[in-house]
């Protein structure tokens, strides 16, 4: 047993796909054609970290519910943490490209750890 999927709500599926893969280095395992269950347009979008089992299925907010939880699914908690083989690589390249870090790396019994914003504002730490 393991977990597949976690649903991420995006406002669009390519700007999505174009951080997650462009920017934090995921893989897209999959951008299909799909209706929703009230027979609309949607993409079936599946990304993940390289080698992972896991992945974010991003889901294009649908109503304004789903919109306002766009960038907010956890509240202001850090919801999602991303373990890097080369914390200072990854740090440089996303500073570079103008990532929103809350504060400096810090060193915590489970590794190097800096919570940064992706562009919805879903919080996440990055580890090494």
């Amino acid at each position: 047993m393991h977990l597949e999927l976690i649903t991420l709500l995006v406002d669009d599926y390519d700007r999505a796909i174009g951080y997650f893969v462009d920017t934090l280095g995921f893989e897209l395992v999959e951008d299909s054609p799909a209706t929703t269950s009230k027979g609309e347009v949607k993409r079936w979008v599946v990304i993940r970290p390289p080698g992972a089992v896991t992945g974010f299925l991003l889901a294009r907010a649908e109503g304004p519910v789903q919109e306002e939880r766009v960038g907010h699914q956890v509240g202001e908690r850090v919801g999602f943490f991303l373990r890097v083989d080369d914390f200072e690589h990854v740090y440089a390249r996303l500073a570079a490209v103008g990532t929103e870090f809350l504060g400096e790396p810090r060193e915590e019994p489970y590794g190097t750890v800096v919570v940064f914003r992706d562009p919805y504002g879903n919080r996440w730490d990055l580890l090494g």
